[in-house]
């Protein structure tokens, strides 16, 4: 009854931050359709290119702080002081305001630099200036998301997170439509804005004592932040170095058009399909930092956590593979088209992603923090390598390509990790669904490469139609579907 009731708490997150999802994916989706028809690839490959720099600067500067001190709010909600929960979130407000001016004033003297470095001339230098002060409102609102998150104000977050979707299309769209390429740096600024404001607007609504936070306080309970935020904002920064530089690569041997198909497909995986991971890693990670002291509920939580994640996923994975060429279309355009292929592949990676997920924040709850530096940068390393090569004698397919090794190779290393570390081992019950929801994924790409119009289509839907109804089987017998749904008859 206990591991049932495990399984329902993950579903229950999971149908929170999944209901906010599927919304934001549809305002992201018609938001993307209209950036893909008044910018074109190249307008895409420009907003690329100015994002994922602003993302490298914002990883160097921020101190890693929108995840380190997630735990030390909720460690200082646990203790039902209200006295220590103010210190801990004047102090984080504080040092996000001094992490945010610090991101602003790099870029705008780096500028020039950054536009040499990000599209090979000094055009762009301008535009960083500009869009630099997003840095600082973007930081802000990272700390308003940190307080609402750490005291589990679960019902704030997941509004925040929707409001702040239908504020960014109502913003952006119209600066796309009347200026084209030339409206994509105010609507960098314009989204960092809407972001602050409704960010503000929920966090403000938590009552807090008032409470004087001296400076020598301020350096004190802000040092753990900070060390653990240092590694994990290398660890981020590592990462989005990565994608720059894989940006700057394609741009450099394909053009910026490429970088713009690529961000648009991979748009897809890690956005569109991605969401499963972003509705249950909200509050998975403080559910297993939770239990992170117990080597034996950490591993059933994770494997809790993997099983429901794969069950949800594997389905939509077959969807995507079997009718990629039409979410295309619907998405973008017939200009996007030859992404097919590689996203095909990267949604075979996503299986392996689903399992190496799951462990990884292991790393993070038992705040191993050197530990998952180290972990993540040499994921990065050979992620780039593989990238690089990938492309270079595979094109965008190549990329596609890379994406699934580098997931399998992690996967192996972050269970490496985790086994030596904290005795870590999957269940015989995750083992199973994964292996036969693989089998089921490679047979739907298999179909799908080397079966014609409507043939593909017919047995793909007949994969699609077995892999749903397997989870559906097994989410029964973890949630027992049939009484939730006989108790809302009632």
């Amino acid at each position: 009854m206990s591991e049932q009731r495990s399984y329902r708490q993950i579903m229950k997150a999971t149908s929170i931050f999944g209901g906010v999802q599927v919304i934001q994916i549809l305002v992201q989706i018609i938001r993307s359709k209209a950036i893909a028809i008044l910018l074109g690839p190249a307008g895409m490959g420009i907003n690329s290119l100015l994002t994922s720099t602003l993302g490298l600067m914002q990883s160097l500067t921020n101190f890693g702080l929108k995840t380190s001190a997630v735990k030390n709010v909720a460690e200082a909600n646990g203790t039902e002081n209200s006295n220590r929960v103010t210190v801990i979130i004047t102090v984080l407000r504080r040092w996000v305001w001094i992490t945010g001016l610090l991101g602003t004033i790099l870029t705008l003297i780096l500028s020039p630099w950054l536009s040499e470095l990000t599209f090979g001339n000094r055009e762009y230098t301008l535009a960083f200036i500009w869009i630099s002060v997003s840095l600082f409102f973007n930081q802000l609102s990272s700390g308003q998301l940190v307080i609402l998150q750490g005291l589990r104000k679960i019902r704030y977050l997941a509004n925040a997170n929707l409001t702040g979707a239908f504020l960014g299309l109502f913003v952006t769209i119209p600066m796309y439509y009347f200026w084209g390429v030339d409206g994509i740096v105010p609507a960098i600024i314009g989204m960092s804005i809407a972001n602050l404001l409704r960010t503000w607007y929920f966090a403000r609504k938590i009552k807090l004592e008032k409470v004087e936070v001296t400076r020598k306080t301020t350096l004190v309970e802000g040092k753990q932040m900070l060390i653990m935020g240092f590694l994990l904002s290398m660890s981020g920064l590592m990462t989005t170095g990565t994608a720059y530089i894989l940006r700057v690569f394609i741009s450099n041997t394909g053009g910026v058009d490429q970088v713009g198909l690529y961000s648009a497909g991979f748009a897809i995986i890690n956005t569109y399909v991605g969401m499963v991971f972003t509705a249950m890693g909200t509050d998975y990670y403080p559910r297993l930092s939770a239990v992170a002291g117990d080597n034996t509920k950490a591993t059933q939580t994770i494997n809790q956590q993997a099983e429901i994640t794969l069950l949800i996923l594997a389905p939509i994975l077959v969807v995507f593979m079997v009718f990629i060429n039409w979410v295309i279309i619907l998405l973008y355009s017939t200009q996007f088209t030859s992404v097919n292929g590689m996203i095909q592949w990267a949604a075979l990676g996503m299986y392996f992603k689903a399992a190496s997920w799951s462990i990884s924040f292991i790393l993070l709850a038992k705040g191993a923090s050197k530990l998952f530096f180290w972990n993540e940068l040499i994921a990065n390393i050979y992620l780039l390598v593989f990238n690089v090569l990938g492309y270079k004698y595979g094109g965008l397919e190549g990329l596609g390509i890379s994406f699934l090794a580098a997931y399998f190779v992690y996967l192996v290393q972050v269970f490496f990790f985790s086994r030596i570390k904290y005795n870590f081992s999957f269940g015989k019950n995750f083992i199973k669904i994964f292996t036969i929801q693989v089998v089921l994924g490679v047979l739907g790409f298999l179909i799908v490469k080397y079966t014609t119009e409507p043939v593909s289509y017919i047995l793909g839907s007949m994969v699609i139609l077995v892999s749903g109804l397997y989870s559906l089987w097994e989410l029964n017998k973890r949630l027992d579907l049939k009484g939730i749904f006989n108790k809302l008859k009632k």
